[in-house]
């Protein structure tokens, strides 16, 4: 397999931390965010929208979106699972998840804090937005899981719900967001990573870090 992403990407992170949660190996292929390399005409041949992570499977088929890479990895190779059993609590995991990678996310990524500047908000206006959609969103998960058994987010093991939040607590921290009152969020957080797994799907430990 092939992964296409990003050290700092949040979204290549979760992929990561799926791919050696699962004991699965990638080819990690870098596109320096920064510099505009993912809308270059070969990368957008594979990933239209020009984002990252993008998957490339050993029998060709391009797969992108990082939950639904996530949920492709969890179907086709069960152990360990990332998703319950239980219709309802999947609903919830599910939730958590998508709470962070589609409404938390997404307005303060690169992208849209490129935006801004294109419109003119100054730059300390800029950081204030990246925070406060941080801080905002994290402090719904944290009621989302308040009343949930830890450590992780959903009982006593790792779920697709800790593999979106710890990157996004790294987001919440590089934009300067004081993150002391999440205490459930930080348990979960400390559970995660603890494993090995977590631990080396860290930005720093890429290849492309800076």
């Amino acid at each position: 397999m092939k992964l296409h992403g990003y050290f700092r990407s949040s979204a290549a992170y979760r992929v990561r931390i799926a791919l050696n949660l699962k004991g699965l190996t990638a080819e990690h292929l870098p596109h320096h965010l920064r510099k505009g390399e993912q809308s270059a005409p070969a990368y957008l041949a594979i990933n239209p929208q020009g984002l990252v992570p993008t998957l490339e499977e050993d029998a060709g088929a391009v797969l992108t979106q990082s939950l639904a890479i996530i949920e492709w990895l969890d179907e086709t190779h069960r152990n360990p699972p990332l998703l319950p059993q239980d219709p309802l609590r999947r609903a919830k995991v599910r939730a958590f998840a998508l709470a962070i990678a589609c409404d938390v996310h997404p307005v303060q990524n690169l992208k849209v804090l490129a935006r801004l500047r294109q419109l003119g908000v100054p730059e300390e206006k800029v950081a204030e937005w990246a925070a406060w959609a941080n801080r905002e969103g994290l402090a719904a998960c944290e009621a989302l899981i308040k009343h949930e058994q830890g450590p992780f987010c959903f009982g006593d093991k790792p779920t697709m719900a800790d593999l979106c939040l710890v990157p996004q607590m790294a987001n919440a921290r590089r934009f300067g967001v004081d993150v002391a009152s999440f205490s459930r969020l930080l348990e979960a957080e400390a559970a995660a990573k603890a494993m090995q797994a977590f631990a080396d799907a860290a930005p720093d430990r890429q290849p492309d870090a800076e």
